[in-house]
């Protein structure tokens, strides 16, 4: 094999895997969802004389806003545009309302940034503003994706989102 060759094969081979990605950006989503629901309930309280639909859209977003993502809804992208210092003002306030998903935050963001980068984006941004708000705490060791999928499922077991997963028995001994 000469050396061009040698070049385009490890140019064509992911450092990654890329199986890996999809499920990765899944239990991201999820954190994402946890982050939304918390944020709803919140909201519901304290902007009471508002519509459902206006927390909802304040909601996401936030979320869409900390996470670097566009929203899927036109109406919210409007509503992001004509409320911007009030988004502003809840991410600010974000790593005093949502203390106990900080770590969450910053596994998802860090493995969102992981993900962007094997797939040719930057998005380190997403991390500054992250640092910058308090909520990525730095001190926090990445976690495996083993063990950050795991501890997503169990927060969304706990959120509601879905059912909690029931250890299977002890294989039965085979008989003799």
């Amino acid at each position: 094999m000469n050396n061009q060759e040698s070049k385009a094969d490890e140019q064509q081979e992911p450092p990654f895997d890329s199986k890996l990605i999809p499920v990765m950006r899944e239990a991201v989503l999820t954190v994402q969802m946890v982050l939304y629901k918390s944020l709803k309930e919140s909201m519901a309280k304290r902007f009471a004389d508002w519509t459902e639909n206006e927390q909802a859209r304040l909601a996401g977003a936030v979320v869409n806003n900390l996470f670097g993502s566009e929203a899927v809804d036109p109406e919210v992208t409007a509503f992001a545009q004509d409320h911007r210092e009030l988004v502003e003002e809840e991410l600010r306030g974000l790593a005093d309302s949502c203390g106990g998903l900080l770590p969450f935050l910053t596994d998802a963001l860090r493995m969102q940034t992981i993900c962007d980068n094997q797939e040719g984006t930057h998005s380190v941004g997403s991390l500054l503003m992250a640092q910058a708000l308090g909520i990525l705490k730095e001190d926090r060791p990445l976690p495996l994706p083993s063990t950050f999928m795991l501890s997503v499922r169990n927060l969304a077991a706990v959120h509601g989102l879905i059912e909690q997963v029931q250890a299977a028995p002890p294989p039965e001994d085979p008989p003799a």
